[in-house]
Formats: C-alpha cells, structure tokens, sequence
C-alpha cells in the first residue's frame, strides 16, 4: 500500500479541508473578541453565508473562477450584514453580547433568515454549478505524505494559510493592531489615548462576520457543494469556532492548529467507514462536540480566561461617559 493511501495521510488531508471552514470562522471571532465584542451568531453568519455563496453561483453566468470569486465576497458581504446587526444591538444600543447572540443564530439560522431564503430561491433543486476543485500545487500532489496534506488542497485551504499569517501580523506588529487589542483590553484607557472605540468595535465585527460568511461558504461552495435546507450543513461548526478562540488562546496561529484538530476529529468517522473499520459512528461524530464541550467546561471560569490571555473588557459594553 502507497503511503499516501495510507488511513494517517487521508485522516491529514481531510482535517485540512474540513478544519478550513473552522479557520475563517474562529479568525473572524478572534478579532471581534480582542475588540471586546463576543459573537454567539457565528453559526448563523455561516448559514446565511453559505446559502447567499450558493446562490451567486446558480445566478451568475461565466468561468469557474471569477464565478467563484464573486460567490466567496457575496458569502463575506452576507456575513457582513449579519454582523452589523449584532454590532449595533451591542455597541450602538449595548445589549447584552450573548443574548443577541443567540438570537442572531435563531434568526439567521437554519430555522430562520437562510432557511427562508434557501427554501424561497428553491436553492435544494439545483445542484452545484461550481465549486472549488483541488489544486496540485507545482505538480507536488503526488508527493508521498506531504503531498496529499499540503499540495492537493482548494484555493480556500491556501487562502485560509494566507489570512491566518496576515491576522497575526496585523495583531502583533501594526498600529491598528494594537489599538483594537487596547480596545479590547482596556477601552477607557484606550480612548484617553484618541482611540475611537466604537469605530475599531465596529469594524472588527463586521470583518469577524464577514469571515465567518466565508467560513459558511467553504461548505456549500467546496466540502459539500449545494444547498441543505436545515441547519445540517454547518452542522454546529459556529459554536466550534467559538471554542477553537478558546482553545487557540486568542492567537490566531494557535487558531490554525486548533482548527486541524477539530478537523480531523470530524474527518476520522468517514476515514474509519471506508476502510471497513468497526466503530460506533455515533460516538466518532460526536468527538468534535465533546471536545468543544470539554474546552468551554475547563475555561469556564475567570480565573481560567485570566490565565489563558482572554481580552479583559470581553463583553462588557463600553459607554464613553461613564469614564
């Protein structure tokens, strides 16, 4: 047997495909959260931003590629739109972060806005048109072990590798990254200093969001191109996401390695089923959900998010009068 048919190298490749959504969607919370916002309605943006990315590609005529393209902003600008309205519930009028939240999922979610709007467009009836097909990066796909991993992967994979040096540049070496982390950590102190609080607030969760629409996408665009009415596409990857900030310790690096991992937890079952391996299924789709649990239980309290390096003003509105 060739190594890369080998059950480790297909388990590697497939936790970098279906780690990938939860890459773009923990980026974007981890800039919302080191701006003090806390984004519950991930999993609602990434519904809405796949069933919107679907879309374009049923409507807009032309090549593969550009047709993708615009699908992959229209699913960033649906996240976006999202975003904007959790940011002006909790930054304009400074609602509770959870509560709304929670009711941007029930809203946007696969009970809500994008069922409504998958099942209106009949989006269910139409097979995929396009979708993002592997790369054999400088003719490496065969290469053995590696290959497969690194070099056979879709545009979003390398795309996502890309965003995730950029944030973590961004957040440690730029002047704006560490005004939101100010803002984040200290926002009084941060506007003593002409920080405008609400605009970095603002921005970082409409970017969050708008990564978040991509991270939806890269399921109906890639993993499993179409549209499923129901909330079975994203299938709770939000709320992973939310965790892998988590678990990453608020590092975006630490996001990659995190989100692999969950990936692969999500890849092992359909490893194990193809190679015949005696397992209950029910048990191996769990493990991504236990192991979310696991990480909420074991930060859960403040001692735990002071120690992992969780932005102090995290959830915690910021009215400029009240200095």
């Amino acid at each position: 047997m060739k190594v890369n048919d080998s059950i480790l190298v297909i388990v590697l490749a497939q936790a970098v495909l279906y780690g990938t959504p939860l890459l773009y969607a923990a980026l974007g919370e981890l800039l919302a959260e080191r701006s003090g916002i806390l984004n519950l309605g991930v999993e609602g943006m990434m519904l809405f931003g796949a069933a919107v990315g679907f879309w374009v590609t049923q409507r807009v005529d032309g090549a593969a590629a550009p047709v993708l393209l615009l699908a992959v902003l229209g699913a960033a600008v649906a996240g976006a739109a999202m975003a904007a309205i959790h940011a002006f519930l909790t930054i304009t009028l400074r609602a509770n972060q959870i509560v709304s939240g929670l009711a941007l999922t029930i809203f946007a979610g696969g009970l809500g806005l994008s069922a409504y709007f998958g099942t209106e467009l009949g989006l269910a009836d139409f097979p995929a048109k396009h979708q993002f097909a592997s790369l054999d990066v400088l003719g490496l796909a065969d290469l053995p072990f590696a290959g497969p991993i690194l070099f056979d992967q879709s545009a979003l994979v390398y795309a996502a590798w890309g965003l995730t040096a950029l944030v973590a540049l961004y957040l440690a070496r730029t002047r704006w990254g560490l005004n939101v982390r100010a803002v984040g950590e200290a926002p009084a102190s941060a506007d003593a200093m002409g920080i405008n609080v609400t605009l970095y607030r603002y921005v970082h969760v409409l970017i969050g969001g708008a990564f978040a629409g991509v991270g939806g996408a890269c399921y109906s665009l890639s993993i499993t191109p179409g549209w499923v009415a129901g909330d079975t596409l994203v299938s709770g990857a939000g709320w992973i996401a939310i965790a892998l900030v988590i678990f990453a310790f608020w590092r975006p690096e630490l996001c990659l390695v995190g989100a692999y991992l969950f990936g692969a937890l999500s890849a092992l079952p359909f490893a194990l089923q193809a190679r015949d391996v005696e397992v209950t299924p029910e048990f191996l789709y769990a493990l991504p959900y236990v192991m979310t649990i696991v990480v909420l239980v074991l930060v859960s309290t403040g001692l735990a998010k002071r120690r992992l390096g969780a932005p102090a003003a995290l959830g915690i509105p910021y009215v400029r009068e009240e200095r």
